[in-house]
């Protein structure tokens, strides 16, 4: 059995330089199950290396579909016979499967996925998923194991979500674009991410409509082709090192992201009182001689405040003068990160109540998905676990201002979501090591 890997953090005073992001792990996944459609190969550029494309990458090529990996390209194209089986070695390791079964249904009448998995931030229930494949037409089990669906060819027809959520437009996307008829899908997501892949399958001859009151129509066709496309640099880990430069007075400029992706991030932080170099070529923020003040922030679907850009936006709050508020309405858990936080000597204590902003849709439950956090607190080192991507992020913000040597375990975590976050750090003069 092979030790895990551990990262050793010394703080070492402000960080500064250059970062380069690349295409999202949310987006380039996405896209690589879209590829799995186009009759010829298809190229996506700017993909970051990430754990999730490995494990992607692994899922397809079980189902026949033929993958090639370079360190910023990934090549797919389908084969010539189709499993319509996703492995059951795939449970839980991400959300991907889900995502699945609409191609697999029309490349082969059938599918079955395992359970889906993904970072423990709270219920993201695949419910809307089936609903809209089964008013497709399609016949679907959920069993104990996973699911199984099965049909003909589906049809477009009339589809609202109970709420605007991200995977769920994305599965009506790939369902409806080689479905029978038109597909109108209302309460949409609409983050950048799903326009993206909108715009990818556009290239690969779906016919698209992107509407105003999140409305989207899809008119299906009888066939796409392969297709290139070029990912736009991840907004998450954009916000995320623009975090890591002002949290420990220092700047990081971020290339490859652009402007129109963080402008609400933008604004929440000049309120706070950063101080902002905006061009054409970088963005970088800088905190003023007198520290940052406090902030209520809530999160919300696009194009309102991210949920992945609270975690570092968490420890920000720590180091800013003053009593901050967070309150969480997309995820019912994230905060399950605060007692790592916590740990480093984070001021932070959870609530159930909707505090910061409206109530939201976890008024009246038992959800802890609200937090108030003091600053300036003085933080220390510890030995903590991550327990997902944006908590391990956050996590190595808050061993670089601590008081004394931290080590992080579940830095895999880290590894799935950000590309080569190891590497970065250095770059920006953390001293950071690694041991198993």
């Amino acid at each position: 059995m092979i030790a895990e890997e551990v990262w050793q953090i010394e703080p070492s005073g402000p960080l500064r330089g250059d970062v380069e992001v690349r295409g999202s792990k949310n987006g380039v996944s996405k896209h690589m199950v879209a590829a799995m459609m186009g009759n010829g190969e298809s190229s996506i550029h700017n993909a970051p290396e990430v754990g999730e494309v490995e494990i992607t990458a692994a899922m397809l090529r079980a189902l026949g579909i033929n993958v090639e990996i370079s360190r910023t390209e990934i090549r797919i194209e389908k084969g010539a016979e189709i499993e319509p089986r996703v492995p059951d070695a795939f449970t839980g390791l991400n959300r991907i499967p889900i995502l699945m079964l609409g191609p697999l249904l029309h490349l082969a009448g059938e599918a079955f996925v395992p359970l889906v998995g993904g970072d423990p931030i709270g219920r993201r229930p695949v419910n809307f998923h089936v609903d809209a494949l089964r008013a497709m037409g399609a016949e679907v089990q959920v069993g104990d194991t996973g699911i199984y669906a099965k049909a003909k060819r589906l049809n477009g027809t009339r589809i609202e979500l109970p709420y605007p959520s991200v995977g769920a437009t994305e599965t009506v996307l790939m369902s409806a674009v080689l479905a029978d008829g038109k597909t109108v899908l209302k309460n949409a997501a609409t983050e950048p991410e799903v326009v993206e892949l909108a715009l990818f399958l556009q290239r690969m001859g779906a016919r698209i409509e992107l509407s105003p009151d999140r409305r989207i129509v899809i008119e299906g066709v009888e066939r796409l082709r392969g297709a290139q496309t070029w990912l736009t640099g991840d907004r998450i880990e954009a916000f995320s090192y623009l975090a890591a430069g002002l949290v420990t007075g220092g700047e990081v400029r971020v290339h490859g992201c652009p402007q129109d992706r963080l402008v609400t991030a933008i604004t929440t932080l000049a309120r706070m009182g950063a101080q902002f170099d905006i061009n054409d070529e970088y963005l970088c923020a800088t905190a003023p001689p007198e520290g940052l003040r406090s902030a209520a922030v809530q999160t919300d679907t696009h194009p309102g405040f991210m949920t992945d850009w609270q975690t570092p936006l968490m420890v920000l709050f720590t180091q800013s003068q003053g009593m901050s508020v967070l309150h969480e309405t997309v995820f019912e858990n994230r905060l399950v990160y605060v007692p790592a936080l916590q740990k480093m000597g984070c001021e932070i204590e959870v609530f159930d109540q909707c505090l910061g902003g409206p109530a939201c849709r976890y008024h009246d439950t038992n959800a802890r998905h609200s937090a108030v956090v003091r600053g300036v607190s003085r933080l220390k080192g510890a030995d903590v676990t991550l327990p997902d991507i944006r908590a391990g992020f956050s996590a190595v913000l808050a061993a670089a201002v601590a008081d004394g040597p931290s080590t992080l375990r579940g830095v895999h975590h880290i590894e799935r979501g950000y590309h080569r976050p190891f590497e970065q750090f250095v770059s920006l003069g953390l001293n950071i090591t690694r041991q198993r």
